[in-house]
């Protein structure tokens, strides 16, 4: 590993030993931090597979009902039936911190229902109301699937954020202050031993001249 272009002096050394103790503590925080993100990932990649079996199961279902709702009412009879809808809901979004990550809340605004099934029954197959009950009772959980979805891809850019900034203290910074402080030491070690041989031959001249 390359040293730093640095002067080996005393103070450069002092100075380079508090980096090197800055950057020793950062990296045991931020590995810290990349196990407990990982944990927090890994509980929600659960909770996202759990929700998406689930959605995936009651959407098949419900688009099962309205396919036989189509297969005995007429094209037109379908369209006229749920061309007005009964009710409407809003959308409010708002953010959460979870390992320093802002991450997406959804939370749905329902407005008034004057009738789930805007149609005449006597017009439609009963499909098509289960059809249309399922959808309704499905939008929370598809909000909450986007969200836990986008939550997931958002703690994993920052996993991997984090990953490469624990690898570059790890094999690039830590490894060159250490071996600069190591190269300091030596110099500063054999300058002492110069000075140290200087005065004694220094010694020697002043007892040989008396």
């Amino acid at each position: 590993m390359a040293k730093l272009n640095v002067n080996p002096t005393r103070m450069e050394l002092r100075r380079l030993k508090t980096r090197l103790k800055t950057a020793t503590r950062g990296h045991k925080l931020l590995k810290d931090k990349s196990d407990e993100m990982i944990r927090q990932f890994m509980l929600y990649v659960r909770e996202n597979k759990r929700l998406r079996e689930e959605v995936e199961g009651e959407l098949q279902a419900s688009l099962k009902s309205f396919m036989l709702a189509r297969a005995v009412s007429s094209d037109a009879v379908i369209e006229e039936a749920v061309l007005m809808p009964s009710t409407h809901v809003g959308l409010t979004t708002s953010s959460k911190n979870v390992m320093s990550v802002d991450v997406p809340v959804f939370d749905i605004v329902e407005g008034e229902v004057s009738d789930l099934y805007p149609y005449s029954f006597a017009s439609v197959s009963s499909e098509l109301d289960t059809s249309i009950s399922s959808l309704t009772t499905l939008l929370p959980k598809l909000l909450k699937l986007a969200e836990v979805e986008k939550t997931c891809n958002m703690l994993a850019d920052e996993i991997e954020k984090n990953r490469r900034r624990v690898n570059a203290l790890e094999y690039v910074m830590i490894p060159q202050l250490e071996e600069t402080i190591k190269y300091i030491t030596m110099k500063l070690d054999e300058n002492e031993r110069g000075n140290i041989t200087r005065l004694m031959k220094v010694k020697d001249m002043i007892k040989a001249k008396e």
